[in-house]
C-alpha cells in the first residue's frame, strides 16, 4: 500500500484531536511531523515524528501531503505556498477568507495537478449521516424547509487571540458557520440567494458570535443558526416535508472522545447513545408513523480514506476545492446581506 507522507502545520487542538489520530492509524499515511513554533508537543504523543522549526524546513522534507490547520486568516498564504512547493493539501475550514482566495487556490491545484481538499469533517458526523439517509430515503416527501443549528452555551471569550481579535478569519460565521453551510450545500447544492443576520451578543466581543442565515432554493428554504447563548439546545436538525418531519438532536461523540484521548478504532467508533435518536413523524405507505430512528455510525476516518483514494488512486477529493468555493460564496453573500439588509443572489 502506497504511503502518503503527511505533515501538519500546527499541533494545537485541531492537529492533536482531528488529524494526527487518524493519520497515525490509517495504513495509507505516514505521519512525518508538525511545524511547531513554540511549544514542542507532537513528539510527546508520537515520539517517532519530527518537529519542524519553520514552514520552509517542512516543505523541504520528503512530504507528499500537508494539512493546513492554522488560523483561518493564514489559510490562503500557507496553502498557496504548500501548493507552489508541489505538495497536495488539506485545508481546514473556513477554506479561506474570500471567494477570490478560494478560487485562486483551486486554480493553482488544478494547474499543478495536485489534490486540494477542504476538511469538512462534519459530513461524517453520526447525526448528519442520519438526516442525509432520511432525505435520500424520501420518507418526508418533497422538502418544504430545513433548519440546522450549531449552538453552544459559552458566554466567555476564547483565550485564543486570533479568535477574538478583529481579523478577516475571526467570528462564528467563519468558525461554526462553514460546518452547517457545507452540510446544506452537500445535501442540496448551492442556493440561489442568501439572507444573513449577523450579530455580536457577548459582552466585550469584537467579532460576530451569532448568525441566522436563510438559504433560498427553488421550492424550499434552509435556515442555518449558530450562537453562544443556547443553554437548552434546540434540535440540531429539523426537516419538514409534505409527508412528515424529522427532528434530531446533536449527538455525535467523536470530538468529545478524541479530546479525552480515545483512539478512533473502526468498530464501535462514532456510536451515539440511543437516547439521542431522532424522531420521525411521517406517512409511509398510507400509514402514519411516529418513531425513533437508529442513528448511523459517525466516522471521520472516511474523510481520510477519501483523501488517500484521491492521491493514490487519482479519485476526486472527498470535499473538493470547488465545495470550498461554494461555502465562501455563501459566507460572502451573508456578509453583504447583513450589511445591506437585503437578500443577495449568488
Amino acid at each position: 500500500m502506497q504511503k502518503i507522507k503527511t505533515a501538519l502545520l500546527s499541533y494545537g487542538m485541531s492537529g492533536k484531536v482531528f488529524h494526527a489520530p487518524f493519520l497515525d492509524i490509517h495504513q495509507g499515511f505516514e505521519l512525518l511531523g508538525s511545524w511547531e513554533r513554540s511549544k514542542k508537543l507532537i513528539q510527546e504523543d508520537y515520539p517517532y515524528v519530527k518537529s519542524y522549526a519553520t514552514l520552509d524546513e517542512l516543505l523541504a522534507d520528503d512530504v507528499d501531503l500537508v494539512i493546513v490547520n492554522t488560523p483561518v486568516g493564514t489559510h490562503y498564504e500557507y496553502a498557496k505556498k504548500v501548493l507552489l512547493a508541489g505538495k497536495h493539501a488539506v485545508v481546514e475550514k473556513a477554506f479561506t477568507t474570500t471567494v477570490d482566495e478560494a478560487k485562486e487556490l483551486a486554480k493553482i491545484a488544478k494547474d499543478k495537478g495536485l489534490k486540494l481538499a477542504v476538511f469538512q469533517n462534519r459530513r461524517w458526523d453520526s447525526d448528519f449521516k442520519t438526516i442525509k439517509k432520511i432525505i435520500d430515503d424520501g420518507v418526508l416527501g418533497d422538502l418544504v424547509e430545513a433548519e440546522f443549528h450549531f449552538d453552544r452555551y459559552n458566554p466567555l471569550l476564547s483565550p485564543k487571540a486570533h479568535k477574538e481579535t478583529a481579523n478577516d478569519g475571526a467570528g462564528v460565521l467563519k468558525d461554526l458557520g462553514p460546518h452547517i453551510i457545507d452540510q446544506a450545500i452537500s445535501l442540496f447544492g448551492c442556493p440561489k440567494a442568501v439572507f444573513g443576520d449577523i450579530r455580536v451578543t457577548r459582552e466585550n466581543s469584537v467579532v460576530d458570535d451569532w448568525i441566522d442565515l436563510t438559504l433560498f432554493y427553488s421550492n424550499f428554504r434552509v435556515r442555518l443558526k449558530a450562537g453562544f447563548f443556547v443553554r437548552e439546545a434546540n434540535p440540531a436538525y429539523v426537516l419538514h416535508g409534505k409527508k412528515g418531519s424529522f427532528l434530531k438532536p446533536r449527538g455525535d461523540v467523536q470530538e468529545d472522545d478524541l479530546k479525552v484521548g480515545k483512539k478512533p478504532n473502526l468498530e464501535a467508533w462514532g456510536t451515539e447513545d440511543e437516547s439521542l435518536q431522532g424522531l420521525l413523524h411521517t406517512e409511509i405507505n398510507g400509514k402514519i408513523v411516529r418513531e425513533k430512528v437508529p442513528t448511523l455510525q459517525g466516522n471521520y476516518f472516511s474523510f481520510f480514506d477519501g483523501v488517500y483514494d484521491s492521491i493514490a488512486n487519482h479519485k476526486e477529493e472527498p470535499v473538493t476545492a470547488q465545495d470550498g468555493v461554494k461555502v465562501m460564496q455563501v459566507i460572502e453573500a451573508a456578509i453583504a446581506s447583513n450589511a445591506q439588509q437585503k437578500v443577495i443572489s449568488i
